[in-house]
């Protein structure tokens, strides 16, 4: 009597060709083991896989920054035939990263970021407390005078307050290469791509015909308890 051979279960896990790998790789600079894991963990979707890497990038990031970020460049960027000028320096933890041209790319993004946007502080941690407390002067005077009890308003606040710190922040501002991340994802994407510490020190940025310029600079990072 012949014997009948059970097939084994199947894991339901896609295949995942090496195509597939290198679109991901080329898309994100992530390891090509990583961009294989991603995608199999999206099922194969390319758009998800990304999704997964930024996330996990962001995780990356959080575990370094506590490093200490002493080397790096000062970049320029002159734009509007002239017109615009920005000044940045970009720091990460060793002077090979800087020499790197993914480093180089990031820091030439920002500084054309800067040119465009005309940020005013890098980080929310930046924002002056007089700035501060003048924008939610602003915005509670706003929500009161249109009849709003002021437990609502102050909800109200909170959500200007959020958008004013996406207007004059740095890392909050959406990049203006790919408005579906902030400048604070991008560099997270550089730190998981890199293995290293990564951070915008200062900028200044000056405009033909402007009464001033926008200087800022960072505080440091405060290492989590």
């Amino acid at each position: 009597m012949a014997s009948t051979l059970t097939p084994e279960p199947s894991d339901n896990r896609p295949n995942i060709s090496a195509g597939q790998v290198k679109e991901l790789r080329d898309q994100t600079g992530a390891p090509m083991m990583d961009c294989k894991k991603a995608l199999t963990e999206a099922n194969g979707d390319l758009e998800k896989a990304i999704i997964i890497l930024r996330k996990r990038g962001t995780a990356v990031a959080q575990k370094k920054a506590a490093r200490v970020t002493s080397e790096g460049s000062v970049a320029q960027y002159i734009h509007a035939g002239g017109k615009i000028g920005v000044l940045v320096e970009v720091n990460c933890e060793s002077d090979f990263v800087a020499r790197t041209d993914d480093f180089k790319e990031l820091v030439h993004d920002v500084a054309m970021h800067i040119a465009a946007t005309d940020p005013k502080f890098v980080r929310k941690e930046d924002v002056t407390k007089a700035d501060f407390e003048r924008e939610k002067d602003i915005y509670l005077s706003q929500a009161m005078a249109s009849g709003k009890p002021a437990h609502i308003a102050e909800k109200m606040v909170t959500g200007k307050m959020e958008k004013f710190y996406e207007e004059v922040c740095l890392y909050e501002q959406p990049f203006i290469k790919d408005q579906t991340q902030t400048i604070s994802q991008l560099i997270s994407a550089k730190i998981g791509k890199l293995g290293e510490n990564i951070s915008i020190r200062r900028f200044a940025r000056f405009k033909v015909g402007d009464a001033g310029e926008t200087i800022a600079i960072s505080k440091p990072e405060q290492k989590a308890e």
